[in-house]
């Protein structure tokens, strides 16, 4: 295999930083697999640049080629010794929102707070690009969203909402994007500028920011953590279109390992690619 691409979300997909137990040499093996001159690494979270590069240190993960941070909205990549904004990305996604920001959209969802209690997210987890709210489990999401995507369309904004659970906070997550800034169209962006395809990508994540491309034509793994809600709902999704066989679950048992985390990525690399396993062992 000449070129691989191996593209992950950090928390609780790369990072151990769930309830259930991390497999104590998987790290190790995940990190001699990526120092491989073959594979190209992106690190693909909801993260801004600055906390992924402190999940690096504090994990000791290895440093990646690219970093597509804030759920799809920033892309970075690393040259020499610095991070260095993919500006190509940026004035692509811009158009979707007509030269406006973030902040020039906050406002218009001002009244949400007492009608659904939506609530901004520290000014750290915003962007340029990225609106990010927290609200309640037990809102009625499915109608709220409807009502956000509306007010965006009344002013001609092309958006993506996407929800996602922080489970270690018991809340929900809703970020306003531009339509094509989800983590599924910068790793597509990603894999374009890489001349990669389906024969040699795999993604792999645990939540609800990661559904758009679980359920894509491009080779994905779900860990074996990730909750039972976000399994079925890819399950289901990748099958309503047709891409069952592009979505796998770890299991477990893979060299002894466990599934969760770096071991169900390990496990899932493998599955789509077999010639890797000689790689790590």
């Amino acid at each position: 295999m000449q070129k691989l691409l191996i593209c992950t979300d950090l928390d609780r997909t790369l990072l151990p930083n769930g309830t259930q137990p991390e497999s104590p040499e998987a790290r190790d093996i995940f990190s001699r697999l990526v120092s491989r001159p073959e594979v190209h690494l992106a690190y693909v979270s909801g993260r801004n640049l600055t906390l992924v590069q402190e999940a690096i240190q504090e994990y000791d993960l290895p440093t990646p080629d690219w970093v597509v941070g804030d759920v799809g909205s920033t892309m970075y990549r690393f040259e020499g010794d610095r991070w260095k904004s993919w500006q190509s990305w940026t004035q692509q996604i811009a158009v979707d929102w007509r030269g406006l920001n973030a902040v020039d959209l906050e406002p218009w969802f001002a009244d949400l707070a007492e009608i659904s209690h939506l609530v901004l997210q520290e000014p750290d987890q915003q962007s340029r690009f990225k609106l990010s709210y927290y609200l309640p489990l037990d809102v009625e999401k499915d109608i709220l969203q409807q009502y956000i995507s509306d007010r965006l369309e009344e002013q001609n904004i092309a958006a993506s909402l996407i929800y996602s659970v922080d489970e270690a906070k018991g809340i929900g997550l809703l970020d306003i994007l531009p339509a094509n800034a989800t983590k599924l169209h910068a790793v597509e962006f990603l894999m374009d500028q890489l001349e990669c395809d389906a024969t040699n990508t795999v993604f792999a994540g645990d939540s609800g920011n990661d559904l758009p491309l679980l359920i894509s034509s491009v080779p994905s793994v779900l860990v074996a953590n990730a909750h039972r809600d976000i399994i079925e709902q890819a399950q289901q999704q990748a099958k309503e279109l047709g891409n069952a066989h592009r979505l796998y679950l770890a299991q477990g048992d893979f060299l002894g390992m466990n599934g969760n985390y770096s071991a169900g990525i390990l496990e899932g690399v493998v599955h789509y690619y077999p010639d890797t396993q000689k790689w790590i062992e």
